[in-house]
């Protein structure tokens, strides 16, 4: 039995030794290192898409290196069930759809009262009747009612326009001031048409009393 053994070892080193042998088994090992090292790269690049924080990736790719070029598969396996499961690229077109979602259900109008959906151009909600829109009074277009001027024709809600009537400018009358030549001149024919009035008055008056006759003086 000894001798049968012996044989077969020798038989098993001789095929080892050879040089074809050899030179697979190296080329097994370097594959396998390839593997290795390339596993620590993936597993790198990897944590890099799926996490913003700059040592996470570092910290993947140590773990797989510490497994050796053995059990390295083992580490990997262990790497894919431990690692966010979204990449940063697929959380941002995540995002984004969510976003235009809720920018298509905010784009369908409602009524504030009730609810239900209503129409742009609707002026009254048919349902509860509350008032959605109103008209431009100088363009007739249809404005929101917390629009403080219309967009269309950029007339201003909150200022009154004003009345025909008050719109032309009348001259004002200019007062003139005391002691000014129109004021003399003013005060001097308002005193002479007096004097006129009260002169008239008095002659056209007859009157009524005697005239008294001189006293006489007694004789000394």
């Amino acid at each position: 039995m000894d001798q049968i053994f012996g044989q077969i070892g020798g038989a098993l080193g001789d095929f080892f030794s050879s040089a074809p042998v050899q030179f697979v088994l190296q080329a097994i090992a370097i594959y396998l290192v390839v593997l290795w090292l390339a596993g620590a790269y993936w597993a790198f690049r990897d944590m890099q898409h799926r996490t913003q924080n700059p040592i996470l990736p570092y910290v993947a790719a140590s773990f797989v290196i510490v497994f050796t070029p053995i059990f390295f598969p083992l580490a990997i396996f262990v790497y894919k069930i431990i690692r966010p499961h979204e990449k940063i690229g697929e959380v941002y077109e995540r995002n984004l759809a969510e976003e235009a979602l809720l920018a298509e259900v905010e784009s369908i109008k409602s009524c504030p009262t009730c609810s239900r959906r209503v129409h742009d151009e609707w002026i009254i909600c048919p349902t509860c009747r509350t008032r959605l829109n109103r008209v431009c009074p100088n363009c007739s277009r249809l404005v929101g009612l917390d629009w403080s001027l219309c967009a269309w024709c950029g007339k201003d809600f909150e200022r009154r326009d004003l009345p025909a009537s008050a719109a032309v400018a009348r001259p004002a009358q200019i007062t003139p001031l005391p002691g000014s030549l129109d004021e003399t001149g003013r005060i001097a024919k308002t005193a002479e048409a007096g004097r006129t009035a009260r002169g008239s008055r008095s002659a056209s008056r007859p009157s009524s009393q005697p005239m008294s006759s001189p006293d006489i003086l007694p004789e000394g």
